[in-house]
């Protein structure tokens, strides 16, 4: 039980951490992402030190004012299994000069790239 309160605690914190980078790399101070989220200044700074942990409401207003994926949080809130393509993946819903929809238009054209080449490595090995 305690081994899982600290992996919840963690995740946790993780997420407070990600949101503040996110916010950082936005150049938005506190109180403007928290009232463009519509959440209190002392919750939004419960959150990013990790002594809160948001609904998937919450979250999604934090990421819609801070122009990024609702996805990419609930990734780091764990709520959503992280998706195949790593980094990469990670980046473009990070982008916040991206639409949703540009978004989804780079990831499905970035699976069928890696669906290729997996095919194509299956064709490229020699029949034994």
């Amino acid at each position: 039980m305690e081994r899982v309160d600290k992996a919840v605690n963690k995740a946790v914190s993780d997420l407070g951490s990600y949101i503040r980078a996110q916010r950082n790399n936005a150049q938005i101070s506190l109180r403007q992402l928290a009232k463009l989220a519509g959440v209190s200044n002392p919750y939004l700074s419960q959150v990013e030190r990790g002594l809160r942990k948001p609904s998937a409401e919450i979250l999604q207003q934090i990421a819609k004012a801070l122009r990024i994926s609702a996805e990419a949080l609930y990734v780091q809130a764990g709520i959503l299994e992280r998706r195949e393509g790593g980094p990469v993946v990670d980046a473009i819903l990070a982008d916040s000069d991206l639409s949703e929809r540009q978004k989804q238009v780079l990831l499905d054209i970035y699976a069928s790239f890696r669906r290729e080449n997996a095919t194509g490595e299956d064709a490229q090995q020699p029949e034994e």
